[in-house]
Order: C-alpha cells, then structure tokens, then sequence
C-alpha cells in the first residue's frame, strides 16, 4: 500500500503551498478540493492523486475512502475554511450553521473514517483555526466562534488519540487567497491591514504552510494538543 498524507482545500494558498512543500521533502500525497480545474492542474504538476469533493455535500467522505481505499494514511491537513465578515445584528442562524458545518463537522467527518488508518501509521492531523478565535474582532462572530470550536475540538482529540495520533491546530492571521481577495479590496487596504501586525506584513500561504509540514511529519513527534498563530504577531502583541 502507498503512504500518503490528504491535504483537504488543496487549491487555497495555504493548501496549495503544503502540497509543493511535501513534494520537495518526497512526500507522495492526496490532494482533495471541490475546484476540479485548479485541483487537476495541481496534482499533475506534483504527480499527486486527488479527489473532487465538497465537504458540504452529505457522503462525500464515502466517495473519498473508496479513492483512498489502497492507501496508509500518514496524516491529514484539514486546510479548508472562510472568512464569514458581517456585523452581528445582519447575521441569520444558519450563517452559523453552515461556518459549523464547514470549518468543523467535516473536519470530524474525516478525521472519523481514518481514525484507524491513522492510528495503524501513528499519524498526525492538523486542523486550522484563527487568530480571531483569541482576539476579539468587529464583525467577525461566525467565523471566530466556529474556528473556536475547532480549537476545543483539537485539545479533546489530542487527548482522546493520544499516544497513536497527533492534533494540532495553526492559528492564522489574514493570508492572501482567493477567499481574502474581498477584504484586500486594494493596496491602501492591505497597507492599513499589514500595520495592524507587528511584523507589518500580510501572511503568505507558505507562512501556515511551513509550520504544518513541520506539524505532520515526524519531525514533530513530540507536539500534541497545541494551537500555534501564525499571524505575525497580532495575538499577543499590541
């Protein structure tokens, strides 16, 4: 059987980067995004399998364990996510249904039906919150309390799948993507956005991307349990 990891959101800058990463270190990998095109592209360019799945749809994981059915699963990186921005009183309940159901049920889904797979190769999962979840922001009520859940999910599993598997969680702060393109309507905006960092920068998708190489491979084998922002400062630092 080959060994893989599954990097889920693989066509988003932090997913896309992961997957350049893990080839450079010949890592094999599977590749899984809902963007056919953008996805195809990527994993002929690293060699990689992949599988076209949107997490929101019921069954996808079915579709993604029978693609995967060959396969001893290394670890997974749960890199999909959203930037839910609006002010509270304009937000409907099922803005928080579906920010749940995206940035964590699937995550459960799939870390569920390779739990064992996972536990057979001592692997490592790696989920992705923000630095929102730790410092209070206008407007973002959706967002900052599903990527909460998914901190308080990471510390429950790294204690529930301890000593056989590893969760860990990055904490971004804003990163340029497809999904940020909004928010960095223009280059004054992302100015004043980047001085609001102490390393006055906007992050990069290579940013997160570096630490979750280092967070699935075995060069972390003693971290368990831990959130870690990558966000040039912003959560601690005023």
């Amino acid at each position: 059987m080959k060994k893989k990891y599954i990097i889920l959101g693989a066509t988003g800058a932090i997913g896309s980067s992961l997957a350049n990463q893990l080839n450079k270190d010949q890592f094999d990998c599977h590749l899984v995004s809902r963007n056919e095109d953008e996805l195809k592209k990527i994993s002929e360019k690293l060699n990689y399998t992949y599988s076209v799945c949107d997490v929101l749809k019921l069954g996808f994981v079915d579709e993604l364990k029978k693609d995967l059915e060959e396969t001893e699963v290394l670890g997974i990186a749960y890199c999909v996510g959203s930037i839910d921005i609006k002010p509270f009183k304009l937000t409907k309940a099922n803005d928080f249904v579906s920010s749940y159901v995206l940035n964590l049920v699937a995550a459960t889904d799939i870390i569920r039906a390779f739990q064992d797979n996972l536990k057979n190769n001592k692997g490592s999962i790696v989920l992705f919150s923000t630095v929102a979840s730790k410092k209070g922001f206008s407007n973002h009520s959706i967002i900052s309390s599903a990527k909460a859940a998914v901190e308080g999910l990471t510390v429950a599993l790294a204690a529930e799948l301890a000593p056989n598997i590893r969760v860990n969680c990055i904490a971004p702060s804003l990163t340029k993507s497809k999904i940020a393109s909004a928010v960095l309507k223009n280059q004054t905006i992302e100015a004043a956005i980047a001085k609001m960092h102490p390393l006055k920068r906007i992050g990069e998708g290579d940013d997160s991307a570096n630490l979750a190489n280092f967070l699935l491979t075995t060069k972390s084998s003693w971290i368990t349990g831990q959130i870690i922002g990558v966000d040039g400062g912003r959560s601690n630092i005023s």
